[in-house]
């Protein structure tokens, strides 16, 4: 099924919106219009009919009723005449009828087309209250009337005055009304709907470009990006798609760089295990060597089998499969054990231990997550740290966390190293805890295991002088 554009969907509605807003403005305005035309004329037929009311009470005192039947044509005629006075006030028509309702004479100049007064109007006057009505009063005028009409009595004699005024005049300036309003209308729809394209093409057209980034960005090229122009809800969505596009190629590029770190720590105990059984193979090692070259392959197998193991460890990690089995414990039991158990290492290496075995500190964390930490940590600062050297410890609490702090002297890491040591497969020969020997992943998992138990990680260092870790977690509560 065809779509309708964006530009298309912007200008059916504004001109959809606009049509039924311009129909209920017609209708509002000729009800309006209606209304102060039905209360003019009534106004207007009421001042009318109080004169001609004066002037039959005026006849009468001159002994002329004229709510009898005039005998008289040359008396009827004058009495026709005044009355014909008010004819100038719109087409007004003034007619008289007796008690019983009979028409008695009329100023207009059509005849009427009935002699007779309907009762039903007639008892609408018996109160004595003016009365207005519009319609033709059941057949007797031509055409519809607004008529203001009351019951008289004059010398004792009762009848009815009518005044009745055409509706023509309002139905003409309805229909002019109308007329004008539709041609405003009809400008108003063509300026608006060139407008709405203009708008709508402003509107569109970032849209489009976000839209063109998006299918580049679909094929592969990360370096798509989208103009940040519009609105600001389309420069933000614009300024949204590009972060995710930023972040889209830093994943590829990392994932790239990824794969090539892989294929090298891979290729290199490869290459190493390769050479050497080669060697004893083929007699280039002589026999007695044998058993020396077999430890270095051991030794090649094992780094092999850590590295696939600590590329599984953190797929597990970082897809959330490993659960965080959290729980109130003293950190300084990790510290204590983790020591304890590389005690060997540390005689040999001549290193002093100091600040180990602080009161009691409780946190909050999975212990197989902070023991991983700290070992990690620990055999990085066993390595890089000179005979005669010292790796320190010290914990507190600070707040709601807890900040463990693990430092060593040595030749530390490099100023431009420090925001990278946490990356994976980073190595740098003087950074400790970063170089060819390692795998470059034991600190990402340091970073990895922190975050889920929910505190930071951060190193520091002084080149040529010491290197800190330093990483909080969430204190137990009492």
């Amino acid at each position: 099924m065809k779509r309708n554009t964006i530009s298309r969907e912007f200008f059916s509605t504004i001109a959809g919106v606009l049509v039924l807003g311009l129909m209920l403005l017609c209708a509002i305005q000729t009800a309006l219009s209606t209304a102060y035309f039905y209360q003019e004329r009534r106004d207007t037929l009421t001042s009318i009919l109080e004169g001609a009311t004066v002037l039959s009470q005026r006849y009468a005192a001159q002994g002329h009723l004229v709510l009898q039947p005039i005998q008289d044509d040359e008396v009827k005629e004058n009495t026709r005449n005044g009355y014909e006075l008010f004819n100038t006030a719109n087409g007004a028509v003034v007619f008289v009828a007796d008690a019983g309702g009979r028409v008695l004479f009329h100023t207009g100049e059509d005849e009427l087309t009935a002699d007779t007064v309907p009762g039903s109007t007639l008892q609408k006057m018996e109160d004595g209250q003016t009365v207005f009505m519009a319609g033709t009063m059941n057949g007797l005028l031509p055409s519809k009337y607004y008529v203001a009409g009351r019951r008289l009595t004059l010398s004792d004699t009762t009848g009815y005055l009518f005044v009745a005024s055409p509706m023509d005049a309002m139905y003409e300036y309805v229909q002019d009304m109308m007329r004008m309003f539709l041609l405003s209308s009809l400008l108003i729809l063509v300026v608006c709907g060139a407008l709405c394209m203009v708008f709508a093409r402003r509107i569109t057209g970032p849209i489009e470009a976000i839209s063109e980034a998006a299918r580049r960005l679909g094929t592969g090229d990360f370096t798509a990006r989208a103009p940040v122009t519009g609105c600001e809800e389309l420069a933000d969505f614009a300024t949204t798609f590009n972060n995710m596009a930023a972040r889209l190629q830093t994943i590829d590029n990392s994932r790239g760089q990824f794969m090539g770190n892989i294929a090298h720590e891979l290729r290199t105990p490869m290459t190493t295990i390769k050479g050497f059984i080669d060697g004893m193979l083929d007699g280039t090692i002589p026999p007695e060597e044998n058993q020396r070259y077999l430890s270095i392959v051991s030794q090649e197998t094992g780094r092999l089998a850590r590295l696939v193991q600590n590329m599984l460890d953190i797929t597990k990690l970082e897809a959330g499969e490993v659960p965080v089995k959290a729980r109130s414990y003293d950190v300084w039991e990790t510290i204590t054990d983790v020591v304890l158990a590389d005690e060997q290492r540390i005689e040999d290496g001549k290193i002093d231990i100091e600040g180990l075995g602080g009161d009691r500190l409780m946190v909050f964390a999975d212990p197989d997550f902070v023991h991983q930490v700290v070992y990690n940590i620990v055999d990085n600062a066993i390595k890089f740290t000179p005979a005669g050297g010292v790796i320190r410890f010290a914990a507190e609490k600070k707040g709601d966390m807890v900040e463990v702090s693990i430092e060593n002297t040595g030749a530390g890491i490099a100023p431009e190293a420090l925001p990278f040591v946490f990356e994976r497969f980073y190595k740098e020969d003087r950074s400790r805890g970063m170089n060819t020997r390692g795998s470059g992943l034991g600190l990402h998992i340091c970073k990895v295991l922190i975050n889920l138990s929910g505190g930071q990680i951060h190193a520091e260092s002084e080149e040529g002088q010491w290197c800190r870790f330093v990483f909080t977690l969430p204190a137990a509560k009492p």
